[in-house]
């Protein structure tokens, strides 16, 4: 295959330049602008990878304890019928379960030590089909039946208030009842039978499941309060939320998973797009090091310049020539910036623990960050533009020197040789 001779003279002056000392140090710079600009790409792929990890673990084990979507009663009180509203939400296609909750605020103690938690009254044959943390502890969750009194905590609750499974807890409920003495509030003991760990702090440290029957009668409602439904694909709790509200008419209140933690959700969204252009910056100011390289290159070599003209080069092959060496040198730092930037990405769950066992660190402490280890999640749609991005930005630095480089006029280049 015969390459255009700029392309030759190009490569051939990416890789020269190594004899004399002042050549050396001009393959100096030229390094030094590659590696620049490879770390700023693997840098930014490392981010905005750890970034939609942390993400995608959060939802992840968020869904794995609430519902896609939620129906609850415009008014507040109970469903007067959950089973009638449930069937005429499947209805819809993407709706494939539904089961009867009862979520309650509400203090749980154990001596001097109390907290503040989550009480969410469920029917466990129901629920299974609804979460998969349900689904995957079926003979804990048996435990629970009517008037039983039994609880699921999750571990970090447990560990907080030192209980274990047989342990009493007593649940304090916020709305009191009137006696001779005044209002005092509503106490029940509870037995623990269970012990959660869906590996989300907010849960596992505040939240409470009980049998739907149980809670019903400490909190004096006429039933369940809630449906909540699974969706055939997750990501489309907001639309599929959206028509059920429709359908379901004005006498419900219908909420997706994304109302969930929405503020959080959408500051991580804003966080991933600032550390993008911030970190692109990085990455402009590697390639733009390409100028300063190829002016010194355009001044070493000013006879090379002149000599090629007089032998037939035009100024626009001499163009040819630097943006060639210029670009060649993006491509490598931008390649290699990808090939660094994956590695680490795809490895990051052994990285991080061995720097943390190194420095005797602990960089995420779960109830900061929701979670405790470093997840990584690359994508093709952050990787392929930071890639582009990072060619364009080589190439446009590229312009001004070899410019330079055509306007070269030969019998001047040529007068002190």
């Amino acid at each position: 295959m015969n390459l255009p001779f700029e392309w030759r003279v190009g490569w051939r002056y990416t890789r020269a330049g190594r004899s004399a000392s002042r050549n050396g140090f001009i393959s100096f710079i030229s390094g030094v602008s590659v590696l620049g600009i490879a770390l700023g790409v693997a840098t930014l792929i490392i981010v905005l990878s750890v970034m939609n990890g942390f993400q995608k673990e959060v939802r992840d084990r968020m869904l794995s304890v609430v519902a896609h979507v939620e129906v609850f009663d415009s008014r507040g009180g109970a469903l007067p019928d959950w089973r009638a509203l449930a069937a005429q939400a499947r209805r819809n296609p993407e709706v494939i379960a539904a089961a009867p909750f009862l979520p309650a605020q509400a203090l749980i103690a154990r001596g001097e030590d109390m907290r503040g938690t989550l009480i969410r009254g469920i029917v466990p044959e129901e629920e299974v089909n609804v979460t998969p943390l349900a689904a995957s502890m079926q003979s804990t969750f048996a435990k629970l039946h009517g008037g039983g009194w039994g609880v699921v905590i999750g571990i970090e609750l447990a560990h907080s208030l030192n209980v274990r499974e047989g342990d009493m807890l007593t649940v304090v409920a916020p709305s009191g009842q009137m006696t001779p003495a005044g209002i005092v509030p509503r106490l029940k003991q509870v037995t623990v039978v269970g012990i959660f760990n869906a590996g989300h702090y907010e849960y596992d440290s505040g939240l409470v499941l009980m049998h739907a029957d149980d809670a019903a009668k400490l909190f004096r409602t006429d039933g369940v309060t809630g449906i909540q439904l699974k969706l055939k694909d997750a990501q489309s709790a907001r639309r599929v939320g959206y028509e059920l509200s429709e359908t379901l008419g004005p006498d419900v209140v219908v909420r997706d998973w994304t109302h969930t933690n929405r503020n959080w959700f959408d500051a991580v969204q804003v966080e991933k797009r600032m550390m993008f252009i911030i970190l692109t910056m990085i990455v402009a100011v590697a390639a733009f090091n390409l100028v300063s390289t190829l002016v010194m290159t355009v001044t070493d070599k000013r006879a090379d310049i002149a000599i090629l003209r007089t032998l037939g080069a035009s100024p626009r092959s001499i163009m040819a020539i630097f943006m060639v060496q210029g670009s060649l040198s993006g491509v490598m730092g931008t390649l290699s910036g990808v090939g660094l930037g994956l590695l680490v990405a795809f490895n990051i769950d052994v990285i991080v623990p061995g720097i943390e066992r190194l420095l005797g660190v602990h960089f995420l402490p779960a109830s900061m960050y929701l979670i405790s280890q470093m997840p990584s999640d690359p994508r093709a749609s952050d990787i392929v533009p930071i890639a582009v991005i990072s060619l364009v930005l080589s190439l446009a630095a590229t312009l001004y020197p070899s410019w330079r480089a055509s306007r070269v006029q030969p019998a001047e280049a040529l007068r002190y040789e």
